[in-house]
């Protein structure tokens, strides 16, 4: 299925039924675009002083919207939150998403790597074209008003909304509310996580937020650091070694940095490398430094004379591997172990990298945690708070970056939307099934 929001349905009639979407991400929009076309006056507020600030800064080096794989690896992408995700594509997929991207007079492309860009690779023509059209269909926007979360003292729900804004403390009524509130990394761009403890508070069954998508430390030798450290370490394989020996390869590139790695293969494998640390203590990946060779041409080539030359000479000429590569090799492997060409060959095959600890969450592209599925009826509503939605990062899921997170987000919010509608008795809006 591949479903999209419906044209701008204009001005809205003084008897619109008024829905307040509090947060101003991809999700939210989203959710205000699909209620908008529905005839109801949306009112959308955010914290910081305009919406979308995630969203631009995502897309500095080329918005990465969404995925052109097929749909079953697609969903596989989504983890054990598969099941639940699976419902949010089926009302917006990366087709749909496309689809929707060219109602905008946003062309899009497919990369070599399947990831789907704008034509021009920029988050921000997206982002004015879409602004203009929730303008036009009535959609209206209160930057710096920050959601107060309910009082103590009262059942949540959305009779009364406080916010906190430039001209004092406001409180304003909806007939329903979507909350699209983000997760809690890049708090400066106004994902802080605040809203956690306050829901939770209110007996609102949440989980932690963690970090997703994130760099970990690695404590490097003072020597490592300084000759490699910004250096990018490409064509590799990298494994999580859980309990049951080592997970799946992943292939691609990582940056070495000064406290320890990151990068697109490193965020590829974060969420298994960050539960190992989080019960362990500590987490090995296991890098193969030549995935293009195999075990057997690894070990004849190292194993071969060398005569009067150095190992690292030696394994620079038989195996091309010099720079951080070798630097790497160098780091984990031990003295003893460069005696030994036969142990050095496995070793460049499977070199342990040893990573302590992720880094700070609000570092991270994106986080886990947040709401708990089980916390919420079909349509995303909030079971112990009628008329109140949630979509977007603060629930809890996550996915890898390559648009994965990005669609899932904005299908989300169209699920918002049909849930919200379905609400208020609206006709030709079915709530979307959500499994447990």
């Amino acid at each position: 299925m591949h479903s999209n929001p419906h044209p701008p349905s204009g001005a809205m009639s003084p008897s619109a039924k008024r829905v307040a979407v509090i947060g101003g991400g991809p999700a939210g929009l989203m959710a205000a675009e699909g209620l908008a076309a529905r005839g109801v006056q949306v009112d959308v507020y955010d914290a910081m002083p305009s919406v979308g600030r995630k969203f631009l800064m995502a897309g500095r080096g080329g918005l990465n919207l969404t995925h052109s794989e097929a749909a079953a690896p697609f969903l596989a992408r989504y983890g054990e939150r598969a099941g639940q995700i699976a419902p949010w594509l089926r009302a917006l997929d990366a087709d749909g998403l496309r689809a929707w991207a060219g109602q905008l007079g946003i062309e899009t492309f497919v990369g070599s790597s399947g990831r789907v860009f704008p034509a021009e690779m920029k988050a921000a023509p997206l982002l004015r074209a879409w602004l203009a059209r929730l303008r036009a269909s009535g959609v209206r926007f209160h930057m710096r008003h920050r959601w107060l979360g309910w009082p103590s003292d009262g059942a949540p729900g959305a009779a009364e909304l406080r916010f906190d804004t430039p001209d004092g403390v406001r409180t304003c009524a909806a007939d329903a509310v979507v909350l699209a509130l983000g997760g809690g990394s890049w708090a400066k761009l106004g994902s802080d996580g605040a809203w956690l403890p306050g829901l939770a508070a209110h007996g609102i069954a949440t989980a932690p937020l963690r970090a997703a998508n994130c760099g970990f430390d690695v404590a490097w030798s003072e020597h490592f650091r300084q000759r490699h450290a910004g250096q990018p370490v490409k064509s590799v394989t990298l494994r999580c070694v859980g309990e049951s020996g080592p997970g799946p390869a992943r292939q691609g590139e990582f940056v070495v940095t000064e406290n320890g790695i990151e990068g697109s293969l490193v965020y590829a494998l974060s969420a298994p490398l960050r539960d190992r640390i989080e019960t362990a203590g500590q987490a090995v990946a296991l890098l193969d430094l030549a995935p293009g060779w195999t075990q057997e041409r690894v070990l004849e080539a190292v194993t071969h004379p060398r005569g009067a030359r150095s190992m690292s000479s030696h394994l620079q000429s038989r195996l091309g591997l010099t720079g951080v590569k070798a630097g790497l090799l160098r780091e984990c492997a031990g003295a003893d172990d460069f005696r030994d060409a036969a142990r050095l060959g496995r070793l460049i095959k499977a070199l342990p990298l040893t990573l302590v600890r992720t880094r700070p969450m609000d570092e991270a592209i994106s986080t886990a945690g947040g709401v708990a599925f089980d916390a919420l009826e079909p349509g995303l509503m909030l079971r112990q708070a009628p008329g109140v939605f949630c979509a977007g990062e603060m629930l809890d899921w996550e996915a890898p970056t390559g648009g994965y997170l990005l669609t899932a987000c904005m299908a989300s919010g169209v699920v918002a939307a049909s849930g919200v509608a379905a609400f208020l008795g609206m006709a030709g809006a079915p709530a979307q099934e959500l499994p447990g």
